[in-house]
């Protein structure tokens, strides 16, 4: 119930950039861009201490290799997200599940800076089928095989889809996507990943 509350504060509503792992927004931070409400002190979950912690993500189809690392709660109560400088980086929500333990994982990337195409500006074009490894610092290889690739309004994210730390391993990539709209808003929509676990394998 803590990782729902987060989430759909965070998915619900409109964010800075850096700041959550919902619409990224090009706004600087220190303009004052302001992410969501955040969730009551006491429905904050811990973070999680799994054994082995995801350390990389590969979309061979869309050519991403890219480092992952653990992202928590922003001091809003959002969840946060790699620095802006780190374009080519992604983040594991430590909150949620571990990438192929029961429930779905989440793991968010920028789609663009001021600079430029970040780590996931070609997240759109997955197909289902397509395989998304994780690999983790056991040096176990986790893949799922997309199963559809969406784009939500933010204020109608289906979050019985996109979060829970039950049943079967999932997998959820995140960024953002639609129209510019600016401000605080950013962009309008979210485009999530939608992957199941294929195989789990240890080099």
């Amino acid at each position: 119930m803590a990782v729902v509350l987060v989430l759909l504060g965070v998915f619900a509503v409109g964010a800075g950039l850096g700041r959550t792992a919902g619409p990224f927004d090009f706004a600087d931070a220190s303009a004052g861009s302001s992410a969501v409400a955040p969730a009551p002190a006491s429905t904050a979950a811990p973070a999680r201490t799994p054994a082995s912690l995801p350390v990389r993500l590969s979309v061979p189809t869309i050519k991403v290799a890219a480092p992952v690392t653990p992202v928590g709660q922003a001091r809003d109560g959002s969840v946060d997200v790699p620095p802006l400088t780190e374009t080519d980086q992604t983040g594991w929500y430590n909150r949620g599940a571990v990438p192929g333990e029961p429930g779905r994982a989440i793991i968010v990337g920028h789609v663009d800076t001021k600079s430029g195409p970040a780590v996931f500006y070609r997240l759109r074009e997955l197909k289902p089928g397509a395989r998304i490894q994780v690999t983790r610092a056991d040096r176990s290889v986790v893949t799922f095989k997309v199963d559809s690739v969406e784009y939500f309004d933010k204020a109608k994210l289906p979050a019985a889809r996109v979060y829970g730390d039950s049943g079967p391993a999932e997998l959820r990539l995140i960024t953002c996507g639609g129209t510019w709209l600016g401000g605080r808003t950013g962009y309008e929509d979210n485009v999530i990943v939608f992957a199941s676990l294929a195989d789990t394998r240890t080099r």
